[in-house]
């Protein structure tokens, strides 16, 4: 009798079966994982912004303020004239856009972070040395790698908003902040709101004209992702090493038993770290995206300034006013990144404890 080849065994099927439908729940998982991420990094986003956004103001009319007679003394004295000419609302000019943008921005930045470990983990992560066959977790190098691949992403989101946001921040500079502000009517804003900006954008640009800036914004999410993550993940594994020396034997610390205290001091630091890596990129950045509304108020030996591309602006900025020029607003930045990370990183943690 002939026997038909079945390359197939039973039990080689069931071995596929198996494997496919693991592959399926680790994929369900991941998705599932992704969704939290998602939800959670976007309501830390917005967290956060709240908390950030005056110090936000200020940095950016700081950043933007003309280079040959500069309006504001300084951090304290831009609050004091903002709060005095527009009111304490003045210092939340341009918030509705960066609000959509901080929850985007997160959401791409928690996910992005967990699909890049992910990905790394393929490639070098090695199973436990006790033998279960759990992935050994990241060094931090490889988490600082995964940080600048979700800044690399986050670039792409971030541009657009932080350009309606610029403008809406700096558009009464130069307006208000005369010598006589205090006496004249007050005048009318360049634009009414985020929508009138996008209008003005796509009309004189297209939609190509969303991403002007985008080259110093992509610098500053890639290093700063890195710098952002990776900071936060060195500050918790130094804290739970801490704890782990006093705790009972047999106990074992992981993240999940760090305080809150603990993981906003985690969150500060990696906010910090952050700003200042590469605070150049984002004051160059903040000059590309708000010269057409400061033209006539940026000067180069007299002469009205054209629009600059990434080079020719951090040089003129640097010739203007050496070093000191591409940290302008550094303090204030620096000052309020260790609230907001701290609420940020604070609200994702307990956020993904409560309902993981």
């Amino acid at each position: 009798m002939a026997h038909s080849y079945n390359p197939f065994p039973e039990g080689k099927l069931s071995d596929l079966a198996a494997s496919a439908q693991e592959s399926k729940v680790v994929i369900s998982e991941k998705n599932e994982q992704s969704l939290k991420d998602l939800a959670f990094g976007s309501m830390a986003g917005v967290a956060g912004k709240f908390v950030e956004f005056p110090f936000d103001t200020v940095k950016v009319r700081l950043q933007t303020q003309p280079l040959d007679v500069p309006i504001f003394k300084g951090p304290f004295d831009c609050f004091r004239q903002t709060i005095r000419n527009e009111g304490f609302l003045g210092l939340y000019n341009g918030l509705s856009s960066p609000l959509v943008g901080a929850m985007l921005e997160n959401a791409v930045l928690f996910v992005g972070y967990r699909r890049a470990q992910d990905a790394i983990r393929e490639f070098v992560a090695v199973p436990d040395a006790d033998g279960t066959g759990d992935a050994a977790p990241l060094s931090i190098s490889m988490l600082c790698l995964s940080g600048g691949i979700s800044g690399v992403f986050a670039s792409m989101v971030l541009t657009p908003v932080e350009l309606v946001k610029c403008k809406l921040q700096v558009q009464q500079i130069g307006h208000l902040y005369t010598k006589d502000s205090k006496t004249g009517p007050k005048p009318k804003a360049l634009h009414s709101g985020p929508l009138s900006v996008i209008r003005h954008i796509y009309t004189q640009n297209g939609l190509r004209g969303f991403y002007l800036g985008h080259f110093p914004t992509f610098l500053r999410e890639t290093g700063g992702g890195a710098a952002w993550f990776g900071s936060y993940e060195a500050v918790c594994r130094l804290l739970i090493s801490r704890e782990q020396a006093v705790a009972p034997v047999g106990t074992t610390v992981t993240q999940a038993d760090l305080t809150a205290p603990q993981l906003m001091l985690a969150g500060a630091i990696a906010g910090m770290a952050y700003n200042f890596i590469l605070f150049p990129a984002d004051c160059i950045k903040s000059h590309i995206q708000t010269q057409d509304e400061l033209r006539s108020h940026h000067t180069i030996r007299g002469v009205p300034a054209l629009r600059q591309g990434f080079i020719a602006t951090g040089k003129e900025i640097f010739r203007s006013e050496g070093i000191r020029g591409l940290y302008r607003g550094c303090g204030i930045t620096v000052a309020r990144s260790a609230p907001s990370s701290a609420v940020i990183f604070l609200t994702y943690e307990m956020l993904s404890r409560h309902f993981s």
